[in-house]
C-alpha cells in the first residue's frame, strides 16, 4: 500500500492501489460476473442513502447515512472491473471527455430547462 502523501492519487495510482490490496489481502479478484453484481448493490446503497439524505424519505434507526464511504465502495468495485478487464480508467476518462465535449458542444447551454 503506498503512503499517504497529502496529494489526490492519479486514476492509474488507484488502479494500483486497488490491484495491489485484492491480490494481498484480498486474495484474488472476484469473477467479472460477482463485481458486476457488486456494482448494482453498491449503487443500490449509494441510492438509499440519496433518497434519504435528499430526498423524501427519512431514515431508519441505525441506517448509516455516510455517502462517502458509499461513493468510495462505488469507485472501489468500479476500479476492480476496470482492472480485471484490461480497462486503463485515465485513457477510458480522457475520451469519454473527448466524446461528450464534441457531442454535447451547445446542447446544455442551449437547453432552456437548464437556465432557470
Amino acid at each position: 500500500m503506498e503512503e499517504k502523501t497529502g496529494e489526490s492519487p492519479t486514476l492509474r495510482q488507484v488502479q494500483e492501489m486497488v490491484d495491489g490490496w485484492i491480490r494481498t489481502v484480498g486474495v484474488r479478484y472476484f469473477s467479472p460476473l460477482t463485481n458486476m453484481a457488486v456494482l448494482a448493490e453498491e449503487t443500490g446503497e449509494v441510492a438509499r442513502v440519496m433518497a434519504r439524505l435528499y430526498g423524501d424519505q427519512s431514515a431508519k434507526p441505525g441506517d448509516s447515512l455516510d455517502l462517502a464511504d458509499e461513493l468510495a465502495d462505488l469507485l472501489w468495485v468500479t476500479v476492480a472491473i476496470a482492472n480485471q478487464t484490461g480497462v486503463d480508467l485515465t485513457e477510458a476518462l480522457e475520451r469519454n471527455m473527448e466524446k461528450k465535449t464534441r457531442r454535447d458542444a451547445t446542447r446544455h447551454r442551449d437547453n432552456k430547462k437548464l437556465t432557470l
